[in-house]
């Protein structure tokens, strides 16, 4: 990017250690469920396609339903063509979710904050973000792994 460079990105927390910044235009829609369960749904159907959906919070203690009206968020994603799936979802944990435009001089670098499945990481506004490696995601969904080897 240069200095004046911007790019509006979604802020999704994923868990209370990792929040995602991806671009908008990856994005399909954020879903919202109605749901008595407290765990998201493995997968779901979004208009009329079966989607798998990643949870990387299960196991954190971050909450992905709301206690108050019972909803909970999916963020639906946009396959790369050719990849075994067209669509995929990841569980929103946690507050957060923003659509923001951000600006090159307002990121910092965090490459000691790079998880398994991200190619970078930054710091914006004090809080830390991943850039999650959505094609390398994608794959190992195609092939039928599940989110906990993730």
């Amino acid at each position: 990017m240069t200095d004046d460079a911007s790019r509006w990105c979604v802020l999704i927390p994923c868990s209370k250690t990792e929040s995602w910044a991806v671009p908008q235009n990856c994005l399909a829609e954020i879903v919202t469920l109605h749901d008595t369960a407290e765990q998201p749904p493995r997968e779901l159907s979004w208009r009329g396609v079966s989607v798998p959906v990643l949870d990387f919070g299960c196991d954190d203690g971050c909450r992905w339903r709301k206690q108050r009206d019972g909803t909970g968020l999916i963020a639906i994603f946009l396959g790369l063509e050719g990849e075994g799936c067209d669509y995929w979802g990841v569980a929103v944990r946690g507050e957060g979710l923003a659509v923001k435009r951000v600006f090159e001089q307002q990121v910092e670098e965090a490459p000691e904050a790079v998880q398994q499945h991200a190619t970078a990481a930054f710091t914006l506004q004090g809080a830390v973000y991943q850039v999650p490696d959505l094609a390398l995601l994608q794959k190992k969904i195609a092939t039928g792994l599940n989110a906990a080897q993730y």
